[in-house]
Protein backbone atom coordinates (compact mmCIF):
# COMPACT_ATOMS: atom_id res chain seq x y z
CA UNK A 1 0.00 0.00 0.00
CA UNK A 2 1.47 3.31 -1.10
CA UNK A 3 0.43 5.09 2.15
CA UNK A 4 2.78 2.80 4.05
CA UNK A 5 5.67 2.94 1.61
CA UNK A 6 8.88 4.75 2.49
CA UNK A 7 8.98 7.04 -0.61
CA UNK A 8 5.47 8.22 0.19
CA UNK A 9 6.22 8.88 3.84
CA UNK A 10 9.59 10.57 3.60
CA UNK A 11 9.43 12.26 0.20
CA UNK A 12 6.00 12.81 -1.30
CA UNK A 13 4.09 13.52 1.93
CA UNK A 14 6.83 15.76 3.33
CA UNK A 15 6.97 17.90 0.20
CA UNK A 16 3.17 18.15 -0.14
CA UNK A 17 2.63 19.16 3.48
CA UNK A 18 5.46 21.68 3.46
CA UNK A 19 4.52 23.38 0.19
CA UNK A 20 0.78 23.28 0.89
CA UNK A 21 1.16 25.12 4.19
CA UNK A 22 3.57 27.69 2.77
CA UNK A 23 1.45 28.61 -0.25
CA UNK A 24 -1.25 31.32 -0.06
CA UNK A 25 -4.64 29.66 0.26
CA UNK A 26 -5.81 30.67 -3.23
CA UNK A 27 -3.06 28.49 -4.76
CA UNK A 28 -3.39 25.50 -2.45
CA UNK A 29 -6.14 23.64 -4.29
CA UNK A 30 -4.28 23.92 -7.57
CA UNK A 31 -1.10 22.59 -5.96
CA UNK A 32 -3.09 19.87 -4.21
CA UNK A 33 -4.62 18.86 -7.55
CA UNK A 34 -1.14 18.51 -9.06
CA UNK A 35 -0.06 16.45 -6.04
CA UNK A 36 -3.15 14.23 -6.42
CA UNK A 37 -2.37 13.54 -10.07
CA UNK A 38 1.31 12.83 -9.36
CA UNK A 39 0.28 10.48 -6.55
CA UNK A 40 -2.09 8.54 -8.79
CA UNK A 41 0.26 8.55 -11.78
CA UNK A 42 3.00 7.03 -9.59
CA UNK A 43 1.03 3.80 -9.45
CA UNK A 44 -1.21 4.19 -12.52
CA UNK A 45 0.63 6.34 -15.14
CA UNK A 46 -1.84 5.51 -17.93
CA UNK A 47 -5.06 5.31 -15.98
CA UNK A 48 -4.64 8.81 -14.59
CA UNK A 49 -6.19 9.79 -17.93
CA UNK A 50 -9.32 7.81 -17.02
CA UNK A 51 -9.63 9.74 -13.78
CA UNK A 52 -9.11 13.06 -15.59
CA UNK A 53 -11.84 12.07 -18.06
CA UNK A 54 -14.14 11.23 -15.12
CA UNK A 55 -13.44 14.65 -13.61
CA UNK A 56 -14.24 16.51 -16.84
CA UNK A 57 -17.38 14.48 -17.62
CA UNK A 58 -18.87 14.85 -14.14
CA UNK A 59 -17.92 18.51 -13.77
CA UNK A 60 -19.56 19.25 -17.14
CA UNK A 61 -22.63 17.19 -16.21
CA UNK A 62 -23.04 19.11 -12.95
CA UNK A 63 -22.78 22.50 -14.70
CA UNK A 64 -25.12 21.38 -17.49
CA UNK A 65 -27.67 20.05 -15.02
CA UNK A 66 -27.56 23.34 -13.12
CA UNK A 67 -28.45 25.24 -16.30
CA UNK A 68 -31.45 23.16 -17.36
CA UNK A 69 -34.79 24.99 -17.07
CA UNK A 70 -36.95 21.89 -16.46
CA UNK A 71 -36.82 18.89 -14.17
CA UNK A 72 -37.10 16.53 -17.13
CA UNK A 73 -33.97 17.91 -18.76
CA UNK A 74 -32.11 17.79 -15.46
CA UNK A 75 -33.12 14.15 -15.12
CA UNK A 76 -31.86 13.45 -18.63
CA UNK A 77 -28.43 14.89 -17.83
CA UNK A 78 -28.37 12.90 -14.59
CA UNK A 79 -29.19 9.62 -16.35
CA UNK A 80 -26.53 10.16 -19.02
CA UNK A 81 -23.94 11.06 -16.37
CA UNK A 82 -24.72 7.97 -14.27
CA UNK A 83 -24.63 5.72 -17.35
CA UNK A 84 -21.21 7.06 -18.40
CA UNK A 85 -19.81 6.54 -14.87
CA UNK A 86 -21.16 3.02 -14.49
CA UNK A 87 -20.16 2.09 -18.05
CA UNK A 88 -16.53 2.99 -17.34
CA UNK A 89 -16.64 1.04 -14.08
CA UNK A 90 -18.29 -1.91 -15.84
CA UNK A 91 -15.75 -2.09 -18.65
CA UNK A 92 -12.67 -1.94 -16.44
CA UNK A 93 -13.95 -3.99 -13.52
CA UNK A 94 -16.45 -6.49 -14.90
CA UNK A 95 -15.74 -7.02 -18.61
CA UNK A 96 -13.31 -9.87 -17.88
CA UNK A 97 -15.81 -11.69 -15.65
CA UNK A 98 -18.60 -11.24 -18.20
CA UNK A 99 -16.52 -12.61 -21.09
CA UNK A 100 -15.15 -15.50 -19.01
CA UNK A 101 -18.71 -16.46 -18.10
CA UNK A 102 -19.75 -16.39 -21.76
CA UNK A 103 -16.72 -18.50 -22.70
CA UNK A 104 -18.14 -21.25 -20.50
CA UNK A 105 -21.08 -21.53 -22.93
CA UNK A 106 -20.17 -23.72 -25.96
CA UNK A 107 -21.56 -21.20 -28.46
CA UNK A 108 -19.22 -18.49 -27.13
CA UNK A 109 -16.17 -20.63 -26.29
CA UNK A 110 -14.13 -19.04 -29.07
CA UNK A 111 -14.35 -15.56 -27.60
CA UNK A 112 -10.91 -14.12 -26.78
CA UNK A 113 -9.94 -13.62 -23.17
CA UNK A 114 -10.36 -10.11 -21.81
CA UNK A 115 -7.76 -9.04 -19.31
CA UNK A 116 -8.07 -5.33 -18.56
CA UNK A 117 -6.02 -3.97 -15.68
CA UNK A 118 -8.22 -2.38 -13.04
CA UNK A 119 -7.49 1.30 -12.32
CA UNK A 120 -6.85 1.51 -8.58
CA UNK A 121 -9.61 3.28 -6.69
CA UNK A 122 -12.02 3.48 -9.63
CA UNK A 123 -14.91 2.15 -7.53
CA UNK A 124 -14.34 4.83 -4.90
CA UNK A 125 -14.06 7.85 -7.16
CA UNK A 126 -16.86 6.62 -9.43
CA UNK A 127 -19.22 6.37 -6.46
CA UNK A 128 -18.16 9.84 -5.33
CA UNK A 129 -18.94 11.21 -8.79
CA UNK A 130 -22.35 9.49 -8.91
CA UNK A 131 -23.27 10.80 -5.44
CA UNK A 132 -22.31 14.31 -6.57
CA UNK A 133 -24.57 14.16 -9.64
CA UNK A 134 -27.50 12.78 -7.65
CA UNK A 135 -27.07 15.40 -4.90
CA UNK A 136 -27.02 18.19 -7.50
CA UNK A 137 -30.18 16.75 -9.07
CA UNK A 138 -31.86 16.55 -5.65
CA UNK A 139 -30.68 20.10 -4.79
CA UNK A 140 -28.80 18.70 -1.79
CA UNK A 141 -25.72 20.61 -2.95
CA UNK A 142 -24.90 23.27 -5.51
CA UNK A 143 -23.13 22.30 -8.70
CA UNK A 144 -19.44 23.17 -8.71
CA UNK A 145 -18.41 25.85 -11.20
CA UNK A 146 -14.73 25.68 -10.28
CA UNK A 147 -13.06 22.82 -12.12
CA UNK A 148 -9.94 22.90 -9.92
CA UNK A 149 -11.96 22.52 -6.72
CA UNK A 150 -14.09 19.76 -8.22
CA UNK A 151 -11.03 17.94 -9.55
CA UNK A 152 -9.52 18.11 -6.06
CA UNK A 153 -12.67 16.52 -4.65
CA UNK A 154 -12.58 13.57 -7.07
CA UNK A 155 -8.81 13.03 -6.85
CA UNK A 156 -7.96 13.80 -3.19
CA UNK A 157 -5.01 11.50 -2.60
CA UNK A 158 -5.63 10.80 1.12
CA UNK A 159 -8.82 8.83 0.38
CA UNK A 160 -8.56 8.29 -3.37
CA UNK A 161 -7.69 4.58 -3.46
CA UNK A 162 -9.05 3.19 -0.21
CA UNK A 163 -11.86 5.47 0.93
CA UNK A 164 -13.80 6.52 2.85
CA UNK A 165 -16.29 7.50 0.14
CA UNK A 166 -16.58 11.26 0.56
CA UNK A 167 -19.59 13.25 -0.61
CA UNK A 168 -19.16 16.61 -2.25
CA UNK A 169 -21.75 18.25 -0.01
CA UNK A 170 -19.63 17.30 3.02
CA UNK A 171 -16.39 18.87 1.76
CA UNK A 172 -17.41 21.64 -0.65
CA UNK A 173 -17.06 24.32 2.04
CA UNK A 174 -13.70 22.90 3.07
CA UNK A 175 -12.51 23.13 -0.53
CA UNK A 176 -13.36 26.83 -0.53
CA UNK A 177 -12.35 27.94 2.98
CA UNK A 178 -10.79 25.27 5.17
CA UNK A 179 -8.72 26.20 8.24
CA UNK A 180 -5.42 24.38 8.73
CA UNK A 181 -4.81 24.77 12.45
CA UNK A 182 -1.94 23.31 14.52
CA UNK A 183 -4.48 21.42 16.66
CA UNK A 184 -6.08 19.82 13.61
CA UNK A 185 -2.67 19.01 12.13
CA UNK A 186 -1.47 17.35 15.36
CA UNK A 187 -4.62 15.25 15.64
CA UNK A 188 -4.10 14.25 12.01
CA UNK A 189 -0.56 13.07 12.72
CA UNK A 190 -1.77 10.97 15.66
CA UNK A 191 -4.62 9.44 13.65
CA UNK A 192 -2.32 8.72 10.70
CA UNK A 193 0.17 6.94 12.95
CA UNK A 194 -2.60 4.86 14.56
CA UNK A 195 -3.74 3.79 11.10
CA UNK A 196 -0.23 3.03 9.94
CA UNK A 197 0.44 0.89 13.01
CA UNK A 198 -2.79 -1.02 12.35
CA UNK A 199 -1.71 -1.66 8.78
CA UNK A 200 2.00 -2.41 9.15
CA UNK A 201 2.34 -3.85 12.65
CA UNK A 202 -0.93 -5.79 12.86
CA UNK A 203 -2.60 -6.39 9.46
CA UNK A 204 0.59 -7.50 7.72
CA UNK A 205 1.41 -9.98 10.48
CA UNK A 206 -2.02 -11.60 10.47
CA UNK A 207 -1.90 -11.62 6.68
CA UNK A 208 1.21 -13.80 6.70
CA UNK A 209 -0.55 -16.34 8.92
CA UNK A 210 -3.61 -16.38 6.64
CA UNK A 211 -1.49 -16.92 3.54
CA UNK A 212 0.33 -19.82 5.21
CA UNK A 213 -2.89 -21.57 6.23
CA UNK A 214 -4.89 -20.85 3.06
CA UNK A 215 -2.10 -22.28 0.90
CA UNK A 216 -2.80 -25.76 2.33
CA UNK A 217 -5.81 -25.78 4.70
CA UNK A 218 -6.08 -29.58 4.66
CA UNK A 219 -2.63 -29.87 6.22
CA UNK A 220 -3.61 -27.29 8.86
CA UNK A 221 -6.72 -29.25 9.84
CA UNK A 222 -9.93 -27.82 11.27
CA UNK A 223 -8.19 -26.01 14.12
CA UNK A 224 -5.62 -24.48 11.79
CA UNK A 225 -8.34 -23.49 9.29
CA UNK A 226 -10.25 -21.66 12.00
CA UNK A 227 -7.03 -19.95 13.11
CA UNK A 228 -6.37 -18.88 9.53
CA UNK A 229 -9.90 -17.55 9.07
CA UNK A 230 -9.63 -15.62 12.34
CA UNK A 231 -6.28 -14.24 11.17
CA UNK A 232 -7.86 -12.97 7.96
CA UNK A 233 -10.73 -11.52 10.00
CA UNK A 234 -8.21 -9.44 11.93
CA UNK A 235 -6.09 -8.70 8.85
CA UNK A 236 -8.89 -7.21 6.80
CA UNK A 237 -10.12 -5.08 9.70
CA UNK A 238 -6.72 -3.62 10.56
CA UNK A 239 -5.88 -3.31 6.88
CA UNK A 240 -9.00 -1.42 5.82
CA UNK A 241 -9.58 0.46 9.09
CA UNK A 242 -5.89 1.35 9.05
CA UNK A 243 -6.23 2.78 5.52
CA UNK A 244 -9.27 4.78 6.62
CA UNK A 245 -7.49 6.17 9.68
CA UNK A 246 -4.50 7.14 7.56
CA UNK A 247 -6.79 8.83 5.05
CA UNK A 248 -8.61 10.77 7.75
CA UNK A 249 -5.31 11.71 9.39
CA UNK A 250 -3.84 12.93 6.11
CA UNK A 251 -7.04 14.87 5.48
CA UNK A 252 -6.72 16.65 8.81
CA UNK A 253 -3.10 17.55 8.08
CA UNK A 254 -4.37 19.30 4.94
CA UNK A 255 -7.37 20.91 6.65
CA UNK A 256 -10.08 18.38 5.67
CA UNK A 257 -12.36 16.36 7.92
CA UNK A 258 -13.58 13.07 6.45
CA UNK A 259 -16.30 10.82 7.83
CA UNK A 260 -15.57 7.92 10.20
CA UNK A 261 -15.55 4.67 8.23
CA UNK A 262 -15.25 2.06 11.01
CA UNK A 263 -16.70 2.01 14.51
CA UNK A 264 -15.31 -1.15 16.15
CA UNK A 265 -17.44 -3.59 14.11
CA UNK A 266 -16.15 -6.69 15.90
CA UNK A 267 -17.92 -5.76 19.13
CA UNK A 268 -21.28 -6.10 17.36
CA UNK A 269 -24.02 -8.32 18.78
CA UNK A 270 -25.86 -8.92 15.50
CA UNK A 271 -25.15 -8.93 11.78
CA UNK A 272 -27.33 -5.83 11.45
CA UNK A 273 -25.19 -3.97 13.98
CA UNK A 274 -22.01 -5.19 12.29
CA UNK A 275 -23.00 -3.49 9.03
CA UNK A 276 -23.79 -0.28 10.87
CA UNK A 277 -20.19 -0.26 12.06
CA UNK A 278 -18.27 -1.69 9.08
CA UNK A 279 -17.39 0.46 6.00
CA UNK A 280 -19.92 3.07 7.09
CA UNK A 281 -19.40 5.33 4.06
CA UNK A 282 -20.29 2.49 1.65
CA UNK A 283 -23.29 1.29 3.66
CA UNK A 284 -24.75 4.79 3.87
CA UNK A 285 -24.04 5.34 0.14
CA UNK A 286 -26.10 2.29 -0.82
CA UNK A 287 -28.79 3.26 1.70
CA UNK A 288 -29.16 6.82 0.38
CA UNK A 289 -28.70 6.25 -3.36
CA UNK A 290 -30.11 2.75 -3.92
CA UNK A 291 -32.19 1.45 -1.01
CA UNK A 292 -34.27 4.56 -0.31
CA UNK A 293 -34.90 5.41 -4.01
CA UNK A 294 -36.10 1.80 -4.51
CA UNK A 295 -38.67 2.41 -1.77
CA UNK A 296 -36.69 1.53 1.34
CA UNK A 297 -38.99 0.12 4.00
CA UNK A 298 -41.92 2.36 3.06
CA UNK A 299 -43.46 -0.31 0.88
CA UNK A 300 -44.86 -3.82 1.10
CA UNK A 301 -42.92 -6.44 3.03
CA UNK A 302 -42.20 -8.35 -0.18
CA UNK A 303 -40.88 -5.23 -1.93
CA UNK A 304 -38.77 -4.35 1.11
CA UNK A 305 -37.17 -7.80 1.04
CA UNK A 306 -36.51 -7.36 -2.68
CA UNK A 307 -34.90 -3.96 -2.05
CA UNK A 308 -32.59 -5.40 0.59
CA UNK A 309 -31.49 -8.25 -1.66
CA UNK A 310 -30.82 -5.86 -4.56
CA UNK A 311 -28.70 -3.62 -2.34
CA UNK A 312 -26.66 -6.52 -1.03
CA UNK A 313 -26.18 -8.09 -4.45
CA UNK A 314 -24.77 -4.74 -5.60
CA UNK A 315 -22.69 -4.44 -2.44
CA UNK A 316 -21.14 -7.82 -3.05
CA UNK A 317 -20.44 -7.08 -6.72
CA UNK A 318 -18.95 -3.68 -5.83
CA UNK A 319 -16.32 -5.45 -3.77
CA UNK A 320 -14.98 -7.57 -6.59
CA UNK A 321 -15.53 -9.01 -10.06
CA UNK A 322 -16.17 -12.59 -9.01
CA UNK A 323 -19.19 -14.78 -8.37
CA UNK A 324 -17.93 -15.42 -4.85
CA UNK A 325 -18.46 -11.70 -4.14
CA UNK A 326 -22.02 -11.87 -5.45
CA UNK A 327 -22.57 -14.91 -3.23
CA UNK A 328 -21.03 -12.98 -0.31
CA UNK A 329 -23.48 -10.14 -0.92
CA UNK A 330 -26.49 -12.48 -0.99
CA UNK A 331 -25.12 -14.26 2.08
CA UNK A 332 -25.38 -11.06 4.09
CA UNK A 333 -28.60 -9.94 2.44
CA UNK A 334 -30.35 -13.17 3.40
CA UNK A 335 -28.93 -13.10 6.94
CA UNK A 336 -30.07 -9.51 7.42
CA UNK A 337 -33.54 -10.46 6.22
CA UNK A 338 -33.65 -13.40 8.63
CA UNK A 339 -32.66 -11.12 11.50
CA UNK A 340 -35.20 -8.51 10.42
CA UNK A 341 -38.12 -10.92 10.01
CA UNK A 342 -37.45 -13.79 12.39
CA UNK A 343 -34.37 -13.82 14.61
CA UNK A 344 -34.03 -10.20 15.68
CA UNK A 345 -36.10 -10.38 18.85
CA UNK A 346 -34.73 -13.81 19.76
CA UNK A 347 -31.12 -12.65 19.41
CA UNK A 348 -31.74 -9.64 21.65
CA UNK A 349 -32.96 -11.97 24.43
CA UNK A 350 -29.74 -13.99 24.42
CA UNK A 351 -26.85 -13.23 26.81
CA UNK A 352 -24.45 -10.65 25.37
CA UNK A 353 -21.52 -13.13 24.96
CA UNK A 354 -23.78 -15.49 22.97
CA UNK A 355 -24.94 -12.62 20.74
CA UNK A 356 -21.34 -11.66 20.12
CA UNK A 357 -20.24 -15.24 19.41
CA UNK A 358 -23.11 -15.71 16.95
CA UNK A 359 -22.15 -12.54 15.09
CA UNK A 360 -18.45 -13.34 14.90
CA UNK A 361 -19.02 -16.88 13.59
CA UNK A 362 -21.22 -15.43 10.83
CA UNK A 363 -18.62 -12.76 10.02
CA UNK A 364 -15.66 -15.17 10.00
CA UNK A 365 -17.47 -17.53 7.63
CA UNK A 366 -18.33 -14.55 5.43
CA UNK A 367 -14.68 -13.49 5.21
CA UNK A 368 -13.76 -16.93 3.86
CA UNK A 369 -15.96 -16.26 0.82
CA UNK A 370 -14.50 -12.76 0.53
CA UNK A 371 -10.86 -13.83 0.78
CA UNK A 372 -11.04 -16.82 -1.55
CA UNK A 373 -10.26 -16.46 -5.28
CA UNK A 374 -13.47 -18.26 -6.24
CA UNK A 375 -16.53 -19.92 -4.76
CA UNK A 376 -15.22 -23.50 -4.99
CA UNK A 377 -12.05 -22.59 -3.08
CA UNK A 378 -14.15 -20.96 -0.35
CA UNK A 379 -16.39 -24.00 -0.01
CA UNK A 380 -13.36 -26.31 0.16
CA UNK A 381 -11.84 -24.19 2.92
CA UNK A 382 -15.13 -24.19 4.87
CA UNK A 383 -15.31 -27.96 4.53
CA UNK A 384 -11.96 -28.20 6.32
CA UNK A 385 -13.15 -25.77 9.03
CA UNK A 386 -16.15 -27.96 9.77
CA UNK A 387 -14.38 -31.33 9.45
CA UNK A 388 -14.63 -32.65 12.98
CA UNK A 389 -13.90 -36.31 12.20
CA UNK A 390 -10.97 -37.96 13.97
CA UNK A 391 -7.68 -37.20 12.24
CA UNK A 392 -8.94 -34.02 10.57
CA UNK A 393 -8.83 -31.63 13.51
CA UNK A 394 -5.14 -30.81 13.28
CA UNK A 395 -3.17 -29.70 16.31
CA UNK A 396 -2.80 -26.60 18.40
CA UNK A 397 0.87 -26.23 17.38
CA UNK A 398 -0.12 -23.62 14.79
CA UNK A 399 -1.96 -21.57 17.40
CA UNK A 400 0.63 -21.26 20.14
CA UNK A 401 3.25 -19.11 18.35
CA UNK A 402 0.50 -16.63 17.41
CA UNK A 403 -1.34 -16.61 20.72
CA UNK A 404 0.23 -13.38 22.00
CA UNK A 405 -0.25 -11.63 18.66
CA UNK A 406 -3.84 -12.81 18.56
CA UNK A 407 -4.58 -11.39 22.02
CA UNK A 408 -3.10 -8.04 20.98
CA UNK A 409 -5.20 -8.06 17.83
CA UNK A 410 -8.44 -8.89 19.64
CA UNK A 411 -7.87 -6.13 22.23
CA UNK A 412 -6.91 -3.62 19.53
CA UNK A 413 -10.16 -4.36 17.67
CA UNK A 414 -12.17 -3.16 20.70
CA UNK A 415 -12.57 0.37 22.17
CA UNK A 416 -10.64 -0.64 25.31
CA UNK A 417 -7.38 1.16 24.47
CA UNK A 418 -9.23 4.27 23.27
CA UNK A 419 -11.34 4.36 26.44
CA UNK A 420 -8.29 4.10 28.69
CA UNK A 421 -6.45 6.72 26.64
CA UNK A 422 -9.34 9.19 26.91
CA UNK A 423 -9.34 8.85 30.69
CA UNK A 424 -5.83 10.33 30.90
CA UNK A 425 -6.27 13.07 28.31
CA UNK A 426 -6.19 15.83 30.93
CA UNK A 427 -2.82 14.75 32.33
CA UNK A 428 -0.01 17.27 31.90
CA UNK A 429 2.34 14.66 30.46
CA UNK A 430 -0.07 13.62 27.70
CA UNK A 431 1.35 15.80 24.87
CA UNK A 432 4.83 14.41 25.53
CA UNK A 433 3.52 10.83 25.72
CA UNK A 434 1.58 11.20 22.47
CA UNK A 435 4.60 12.63 20.68
CA UNK A 436 6.83 9.84 21.97
CA UNK A 437 4.35 7.14 20.93
CA UNK A 438 4.02 8.62 17.45
CA UNK A 439 7.81 8.63 17.09
CA UNK A 440 8.13 5.06 18.35
CA UNK A 441 5.32 3.98 16.03
CA UNK A 442 7.02 5.62 13.06
CA UNK A 443 10.33 3.94 13.88
CA UNK A 444 8.72 0.51 14.30
CA UNK A 445 6.72 0.83 11.08
CA UNK A 446 9.79 2.03 9.18
CA UNK A 447 11.86 -0.85 10.52
CA UNK A 448 9.13 -3.31 9.56
CA UNK A 449 8.85 -1.90 6.03
CA UNK A 450 12.63 -1.97 5.56
CA UNK A 451 13.09 -5.50 6.87
CA UNK A 452 9.98 -7.17 5.43
CA UNK A 453 8.80 -7.14 1.82
CA UNK A 454 5.32 -8.39 2.78
CA UNK A 455 3.05 -5.34 2.51
CA UNK A 456 -0.05 -6.37 0.53
CA UNK A 457 -2.71 -3.98 -0.75
CA UNK A 458 -5.97 -5.85 -0.12
CA UNK A 459 -8.11 -3.29 -1.90
CA UNK A 460 -6.33 -3.34 -5.26
CA UNK A 461 -9.49 -4.73 -6.89
CA UNK A 462 -11.54 -1.67 -5.92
Amino acid sequence: MVFSSLPFLFLFLTVVLLVSHLLPFKFRNFFLLLANLVFYAYGEPIYVLIMIASILVNFSAGVLMDRQPTLGRRRGVLIVGIILNLAALGVFKYAGLFVDTLRGIPAFSSLPEVNIALPIGISFYTFQAVSYLIDVYWDDCEASHNVVNFACYISLFPQLIAGPIVRYRDVNEQLVSRRETPTLFNSGVRLFMVGMAKKVLLANQFGMLWETVSADPVAAGAIGAWVGACAYTLQIYFDFAGYSDMARGLGRMLGFEFCINFNYPYISKSVTEFWRRWHISLSTWFRDYVYIPLGGNRCSKFRNCFNILVVWALTGFWHGAGWNFLFWGFYYGILLLIEKLVLGRLIRRLPAPVQHLYTMVIVIIGWVFFASPDLSTALSYLQVMFSFAPGTMGTASLVMPWLGMGIIGVIAATPLAKTLWEKVQDKRWMPLAEGALCLVGLLLCTASLVSDSYNPFLYFRF
